[in-house]
Order: C-alpha cells, then structure tokens, then sequence
C-alpha cells in the first residue's frame, strides 16, 4: 500500500433540484446490479455453457478427482463428485437419476446387481484393475497365522468370491468347488482348512482386524484404514488375464451408451496423464491401469450376467 495521502476530494455543490439526483442514483443501482448480475451468473473460467455432470464414487477424498473435475472443466463439463459409504448405493443412486455415472466397481460386481434388481446398467469405460490383499494388524507374515483362528471376507458376493480363492491359493482353505468368481463362505471345506472364516460388510473389514488373525480389505478402504498396500500378507495378480471381469468399469444406464458428454469423461480419465498418475499413486503403485474396448466390457458383463442367472 502507498504511503502517499490521496489528493482531497473536491467538494460538489448541491445540485438544486432533486430530479438530477434522484436520476444520478438510480442510473449507479442500474450499473451495480448490472454488475453484480453478471458476477453471479458467469461462469469462472468457461462462461455459462458448461455441462453438469454428477458422478458417484466411493472414497471421493482421493486427491486425483479434484485433478479429473479441473481437467473436464477444461473441456467444458462441470463435474461434480458424489461420495457414498460403501459399495450398495451407488447403483440403485443411478437407477433412479440421483447420478449421471458412476465409479466404483468392476464387471462382476455391477453384473451380479443387474440379475439381482432386474437392472441394465452398463460400462461404459474401463479404469484400472486393482489388486485384492490380505492385512493383519497382529501379523507380518503368513507363517504366523495359527490353526484355527479366523479370518474375515467380505459379504458381497463378488469381493468375497475373489477373497476366498485368494486364501485359498495361499493355502489357508480349501474350497470344496476348487475356487471360481461365484464361490462363497458356503463352499468352505472347513475340515481341511487351516483357518476359519466369517464374512462382514466390506466397509468394516479394517476395524474387525483388531479381533481376527487377518481380513480380506478392498482397495477403497485400506488407506483409509491407517493401513499401507505395501504392507499386505498377500494379493492377487491384477495384471492376470483371468482379472478382466475384476477391471473396474464407470457404468451408466442404458439409454445413456451413446452420451457423447459421457463418452468424453472416460477420454479425459484414461488419457490425462496427471489423472493416470494419481490413481496409480493412490492405489500405492499397485493399480493396472486399463484401456479395454467396451465392446469387451459389455462382453464380459453380459457373459458374467448369465453366469450369475445360472447359478440362482
């Protein structure tokens, strides 16, 4: 700030009629209302022709979304994140237009809630395979793990499958169908296996290890959890390509295949390098970042979905 005085405003003789006053006055509202009217309706940066767009997420605080919503605005869509607190509210948020996509599962999962609800959701652009691992708060190794004790899975169907053959190839059960992508608790052999095992919902895997030999947590929640991927007893392979319905999918509904506005979300995801960067560093260096044709996603959707009604 100048250390200078201003110059002393000159004085104004009173005008002698009201009327050039009164003119004066209102001519100065007209110009700030003007004004703030304009302040309020542009946009920042874009102007007012953005297109809004909502997306659902689990696990909305990882920083590479703020890096997507700056890189679609950059393209001309205003993209809003919605969080939610675990894996059952994003798909039925859709259905009923609560959001526009959404983010937050692989193929199996969206196709066991279509067959489940009677839906059509479909992919519409692959995002990364992530690897599914074994932590422990009072183990190091898997050696250590006793006889007996008890180990916890998810309960969703997808993720418990997936767990169970983890464990499994580990050594730690036996599954009495040799382990697919549908196995669940009940296929247990629990007389030949070393450890015992309880499912629970997966957004609560990470507080139940302080009573359990070790859990089976899913990627969103492990960090979240104080807990580091590196850390892990054990994980699968996600760069198998036997993982394809384990790739995570953005999803929409049916009528919505063919958005372009949406089409031009999955460019910016799978192309901006900054974006690629964070949610390779978010998922501790361990994601498989995927650009699979969505042709072979729906494949593999509609594939798994029959699989899934052949087995109720």
């Amino acid at each position: 700030m100048s250390s200078n005085m201003p110059e002393p405003t000159p004085l104004i003789e009173a005008p002698k009629s009201k009327l050039p006053l009164i003119i004066g006055v209102v001519a100065a509202a007209a110009i700030v209302i003007g004004g703030l009217a304009f302040f309020l309706t542009r946009d920042d940066d874009s102007g007012s022709d953005l297109t809004k767009v909502t997306l659902g997420v689990v696990g909305a605080d990882d920083p590479y979304w703020e890096t997507f919503k700056d890189a679609a605005r950059e393209e001309g869509i205003d993209l809003q994140v919605k969080n939610f607190g675990d894996y059952n509210q994003p798909n039925p948020a859709l259905s009923e237009g609560e959001l526009d996509l959404n983010q937050f599962q692989h193929i199996i999962f969206l196709a066991d809630y279509n067959v489940q609800n009677e839906d059509d959701l479909v992919a519409l652009g692959s995002t990364a395979t992530y690897p599914l691992g074994l932590y422990s708060t009072k183990y190091t190794s898997l050696d250590d793990i006793k006889a007996g004790e008890t180990v916890i899975v998810p309960d969703d169907e997808t993720n418990q499958a997936r767990g169970l053959v983890l464990l499994q190839s580990k050594g730690l059960i036996e599954l009495t169908d040799g382990g697919t992508p549908f196995s669940t608790i009940k296929d247990v052999d629990t007389a030949a296996s070393k450890v015992k095992i309880k499912a629970v919902q997966a957004s609560i895997t990470p507080s139940s290890l302080p009573d359990v030999a070790a859990a089976i947590i899913n990627n969103d929640y492990v960090e979240d959890a104080g807990l580091k991927f590196e850390d892990a007893l054990a994980t699968d392979d996600p760069a198998d390509p036997k993982a394809l319905p384990y790739v995570n999918i953005f999803a929409v509904r049916a009528e919505d295949k063919d958005n372009p506005t949406y089409k031009k979300l999955i460019e910016i995801f799978q192309n901006n390098e900054d974006v690629q960067k964070g949610v390779y560093e978010t998922s501790g260096d361990t994601a498989e970042l995927v650009k699979i044709p969505v042709e072979d996603l729906q494949k593999s959707l509609d594939d798994t979905e029959k699989q899934v009604r052949e087995r109720q």
